[in-house]
């Protein structure tokens, strides 16, 4: 802005020089020229009153330097020129100043040369007897008179130059040092140039339309921040380029990315040929899901394509963890198969009992053993049916009344119940530790109690012990049930709480266990808010921990 300002000024002022010369130089002349006519003028007036009074003698007596007078007879020959030999010159009648001092008394004209570098003024004038005496003189051209004063011109314009561009200088700097200094982050505050007031105004409602703007936009930004980050789904926003605008804490999570990826191309994150497919085809079909696993896990992406007026702007990308639908599936498709193999096994053996029975093949001091059988089964179908129950009433989260629960006396009272299976197994049970209560429901607390004692009675060796307490630690109520059995091999141990999951089947089948223990067991301890803990190795023996 300042060297427009500078060169501006220079310019008009080089404009308005060479325009003042001009005119001077115009005016000037024009002066001069008429100052020169008029003495012109005056030299003919003197020379006719001469020429009148002595005629030829006065003419040639009076031989001007600068002047030439020529003296023309009544029929255009002349008869006298200071400057040539007359009887060689041609006749004048048809010369315009001539012909028109004849006609008026007098005449003038100017002729220009052939070069136009100089000019003749001829002034005429007729005298008493009908001649005509003419006074002339040569002029210089006004271009003639510029060339010669050419080097002072260009010394006057060259100064002028100069000074102009000092002032323009100056002037340009001090005209923009207001406009430099404003301060437009508080346009209202400046005291500068009035003319600038409305554009410092429209600059101030600007500032609070953008501040309003912005407000809006962090707020806006933080919203989806907030939202985004509590979210349990993966997210990502692609821009049309499939650089990544923005990727929430879950996303990071899954793909294993940092703060450093926005601004990167999503396969910078994720290099997995899938999902570059997948981001391929989402681009081109508008709508893509794909399944896959990450580590552990299986989840489910899908992909949408972002369009603004008919232009597409983006993709988003929701990744939802489906490991748990996945094993929540085949569990519910392995409880089946359990379920209807559990039930069909007693009731088979229960049918060919009974159609033995009916048939009168069986002996009548066998009769005894095959009703035994038949209860047996059918005792073993209905705690079957009853352990279904309770998980059932335990995935459907029953509300049930609760109360204060001493669990050392509920320890004490499975330990109680289980005194003739231990002994049959010689096995000793121990319970210790001190009164703490749990508030919860009393029977799914015994529950807990009396599978874990259960399993630890049936799956011990003989001679083994079998330790249950009760202790307060640091305001948890510990439950501890340990034993000296055979133990559970690791790579059974993340799987025995699933329903129906034997570590050995056929250990199982003599233990009479439905395989729903363990798993009601983990149901009522979630139903509590409680945290299990198992330890366990081959040949040592099992400890299981419930922290309330």
């Amino acid at each position: 802005m300042t060297s427009k300002i500078f060169r501006s000024t220079v310019f008009v002022a080089a404009i308005v020089l060479l325009c003042s010369l001009s005119i001077i130089m115009g005016a000037l002349y024009d002066y001069f020229d008429d100052v020169q006519t008029a003495q012109l003028q005056d030299e003919l007036s003197l020379a006719a009153l001469g020429t009148e009074g002595s005629g030829l003698d006065f003419l040639q007596k009076a031989e001007p330097s600068r002047f030439r007078l020529t003296w023309v007879a009544c029929d255009g020959s002349v008869m006298y020129d200071t400057h040539a030999d007359a009887s060689g010159m041609e006749n004048h009648a048809d010369r315009e100043e001539i012909r028109e001092a004849m006609e008026t008394g007098s005449g003038e004209a100017i002729r220009e040369s052939d070069t136009l570098l100089e000019r003749t003024v001829y002034e005429a004038k007729r005298l008493n007897d009908g001649s005509v005496l003419r006074i002339s003189v040569s002029q210089k051209t006004l271009m003639i008179l510029v060339v010669g004063m050419l080097q002072p011109i260009c010394l006057v314009a060259l100064i002028a130059l100069i000074l102009s561009a000092i002032l323009a200088n100056r002037m340009s700097r001090k005209v923009m040092e207001p406009l430099n200094n404003l301060d437009l982050e508080h346009p209202l505050e400046n005291d500068t140039y009035e003319e600038l007031s409305p554009l410092l105004n429209r600059i101030h409602q600007q500032h609070k339309q953008i501040a309003s703007q912005l407000r809006k936009l962090q707020y806006k930004t933080d919203e989806f921040a907030q939202t985004t980050a509590h979210m349990q789904e993966g997210l990502v926003l692609l821009d049309s380029y499939s650089n990544v605008l923005s990727i929430n804490p879950a996303a990071k999570a899954l793909f294993g990315a940092d703060d450093d990826c926005i601004g990167k191309n999503f396969c910078t994150v994720d290099r997995k040929q899938d999902m570059s497919a997948a981001v391929e085809a989402a681009f081109r079909d508008g709508r893509h899901e794909t399944k896959a696993c990450r580590g552990s896990r299986e989840y489910q992406f899908r992909l949408s394509r972002i369009e603004s007026q008919e232009k597409v702007i983006g993709l988003v990308i929701l990744a939802f963890d489906i490991t748990d639908v996945r094993n929540a599936e085949r569990s519910r498709r392995e409880f089946s198969a359990n379920v209807s193999h559990e039930l069909k096994t007693p009731l088979q053996s229960i049918i060919g009992s009974a159609e033995l029975l009916e048939s009168g093949l069986v002996q009548s001091e066998d009769t005894a053993r095959f009703l035994g059988h038949i209860r047996k089964e059918a005792s073993r179908l209905v705690a079957l049916i009853g352990d279904i129950i309770r998980l059932s009433h335990l995935d459907e989260g029953v509300e049930v009344p609760k109360e204060e629960v001493d669990l050392l006396a509920v320890a004490e009272e499975v330990a109680a119940s289980l005194r003739i299976l231990a002994e049959e197994k010689q096995v000793t049970i121990h319970t210790m530790g001190e009164h703490c209560t749990v508030r919860g429901i009393r029977g799914l607390l015994y529950e807990i109690v009396q599978n874990l004692g259960s399993n630890a009675v049936k799956y011990n060796v003989e001679s083994g012990r079998v330790d249950i307490s009760v202790k307060n630690v640091d305001g948890h109520v510990v439950l501890r049930v340990s034993d000296t059995g055979i133990g559970i091999p690791a790579a059974h141990q993340s799987r025995v709480f699933e329903r129906f999951y034997r570590v050995d089947k056929s250990h199982s089948k003599q233990s009479g266990g439905t395989g729903l223990g363990l798993s009601i067991v983990k149901h009522a301890a979630q139903y509590h808010n409680a945290r299990l803990n198992l330890q366990s190795a081959p040949g040592v023996g099992t400890t299981i921990v419930v922290t309330f």
